[in-house]
């Protein structure tokens, strides 16, 4: 719906019985994160907190806490901007069905950015230790803002065409930051601010930031959209909003960085940032449901704080998934899915999945079509999309990438995790199918790589007829090797065992063990406890795919290398322990 402030949201969903308001008083210091994590899991509802310790500022969670509230609150836009992208991947469907873009002259009309002199963000000013100091978990190095809108341009193509909206951590106390003055901002690589910042590093001056908090929910989601570089959030903003976006460009030096201000947001930081100049972040319990540690990030000089009458803070809880953000990844895939194969060809669906933390674990259908009169199938156009999918911004953090062909399956929907695992374990050849890329980027959160931002990929690609059928019960007559012990069935065809060896990579003496495993269970994963990890579907992919760095931790029975392609002819033992440098 076209909200003209977070406000106006509160009362709306109020009034329809989408929120609930608490007036005892609620301590921002891990006591609300608590609340908003039951909250979300029971399926309850957005939660206004009318009475935050030692803050004056109420607080609202869970706002997106369910995707039928997510739908709700985009209700009257939704569907306008998915008949845009449809237009985008194919133009000439407005003259086949002029009547069902009736509602496209509205969003173009709401598309542009509203210049304006002041707004309601302005009307006071406070100070940093004013706002609440929200902590998530015990260990987390001080408070954050969990659903910021950073604001950024190109330091040498200033203005809106060349801005970014970004959603990146921002510290608020805690570590060495000078109380008031200092904040730290981390951002992670692949982000579009990474180059803004680059630019200012090269020009050699501080670059501008404006960090917002609040307003309407699309400004929010917008945050948080995968846009490509140069495509405003600004512009998707004003259309999923259904009213344009007003900024406040007036260049009154009183207005610190000067950089355009989001007149309707409830909260603004202005500050810059000093290329030369880095501090101590984190920790903080992150996405990937561990700790991030302390690592040297950005810091933010801040200049003014201001804020709006009435203002609320709204705030989510980070944690292993699925948190309130997974409504984000879920509508998401519905604006923006059917897009995918328009910018890579032969790309059918690509799903990061949020259970294993959204960047560790990728799924992907594509074609295969280079050699349709084969009588036997192996993947090859399945590889050169699966480079295409590793190349493009975000998805390229992927540490697994699992790609079938559609043609072999036209009816598996991608979002079915169990069907998806299945379809691959059934027609894997672990002999050939198996690709690595080594010494590469992953995800900056990930700490299962061999240092900051370093890692290794996978790419499994599988296509063709079933070649086993896989096993749902344990062999009466298994026996494991020496140091394995507690076998259990995560899931079809996939054994989680648990093991104190120091290293998984069986010796040849010892895969005769393995030997009647390879045919019905092809993928064996080694735990620090096999009971939680085949207790649910999330489990496993938690375990497996977190913990897990592809080139180190994939061994395999009977293992070998022939002009540097690696496979086995076996069972693959992925290791999925908590490692020491973990």
């Amino acid at each position: 719906m076209g909200y003209r402030s977070l406000q106006e949201c509160v009362r709306d969903l109020e009034r329809h019985r989408h929120l609930v308001r608490i007036d005892a008083e609620i301590d921002p210091n891990l006591e609300a994160a608590e609340i908003q994590r039951r909250v979300y899991a029971a399926g309850g509802p957005a939660v206004l907190f009318a009475n935050v310790k030692d803050c004056r500022f109420p607080m609202v969670s869970n706002l997106f806490g369910t995707i039928e509230r997510t739908r709700f609150l985009f209700r009257d836009s939704l569907e306008a901007v998915r008949h845009l992208v449809e237009l985008k991947i194919d133009p000439a469907e407005l003259a086949r069905r002029p009547l069902r873009y009736l509602d496209l002259p509205r969003t173009l009309w709401s598309m542009w950015i509203r210049r304006t002199r002041t707004g309601p963000v302005l009307q006071n000013e406070t100070t940093i230790d004013q706002l609440p100091q929200l902590k998530c978990w015990p260990d987390d190095g001080g408070a954050f803002i969990t659903l910021p809108q950073v604001y950024t341009e190109h330091p040498d193509r200033p203005g809106f065409k060349n801005s970014n909206l970004g959603m990146y951590r921002v510290q608020l106390s805690g570590n060495q930051y000078v109380p008031n003055r200092e904040i730290g901002l981390h951002y992670q690589i692949h982000r579009s601010i990474g180059v803004h910042h680059a630019a200012a590093i090269q020009r050699g001056e501080k670059l501008k930031v404006n960090i917002f908090v609040g307003g309407p929910p699309a400004m929010t989601l917008s945050a948080v959209m995968p846009l490509p570089e140069g495509l405003s959030e600004l512009l998707f903003a004003a259309a999923l909003g259904r009213r344009p976006v007003r900024m406040i460009t007036s260049r009154d030096p009183q207005l610190g960085s000067r950089l355009p201000i989001y007149a309707d947001a409830d909260f603004c930081i202005a500050g810059t940032i000093d290329p030369s100049r880095t501090k101590l972040e984190g920790p903080f319990g992150d996405h990937l449901g561990y700790y991030s540690l302390q690592h040297e990030f950005p810091v933010l000089e801040v200049e003014r704080v201001y804020h709006r009458n009435n203002a609320i803070w709204p705030f989510t809880v980070v944690g292993r998934p699925p948190q309130e953000d997974t409504s984000f990844g879920e509508i998401i895939h519905e604006i923006t899915g059917p897009i995918i194969p328009t910018v890579i060809a032969g790309v059918k669906a690509v799903h990061a999945v949020d259970a294993a933390g959204v960047h560790p674990l990728l799924l992907a259908i594509g074609s295969e079509r280079y050699v349709p009169y084969a009588t036997t199938r192996s993947p090859q156009e399945l590889l050169t999309t699966a480079n295409a999918i590793l190349g493009q911004g975000q998805l390229s953090l992927a540490k697994y990438l699992f790609i079938i062909a559609g043609e072999d399956a036209p009816q598996l929907q991608i979002h079915d995790l169990a069907a998806y695992f299945r379809h691959v374990l059934e027609r894997v050849d672990w002999r050939n199918d198996l690709h690595f890329q080594t010494r590469t980027t992953i995800d900056t959160l990930d700490y299962s790589g061999s240092g900051f931002n370093q890692g290794s990929k996978v790419v499994i690609a599988a296509a063709g007829p079933p070649r086993r059928r896989l096993g749902t019960e344990l062999p009466a007559d298994l026996l494991l090797p020496p140091g394995f012990r507690s076998p259990r069935i995560a899931m079809p065809g996939v054994l989680a065992v648990e093991s104190s060896e120091t290293s998984v990579s069986i010796p040849e003496a010892d895969a005769a063990a393995f030997a009647s495993l390879a045919t019905s269970f092809p993928l064996i994963v080694v735990v620090d406890d096999s009971d939680f990890a085949a207790r649910s579907l999330n489990n496993w992919l938690w375990v497996t795919f977190t913990r897990s760095n592809p080139a180190a931790d994939i061994h395999g029975i009977g293992e070998f290398t022939h002009q540097k392609h690696w496979g086995c002819t076996g069972s693959l033992v992925i290791d999925a322990r908590i490692k020491p440098h973990h």
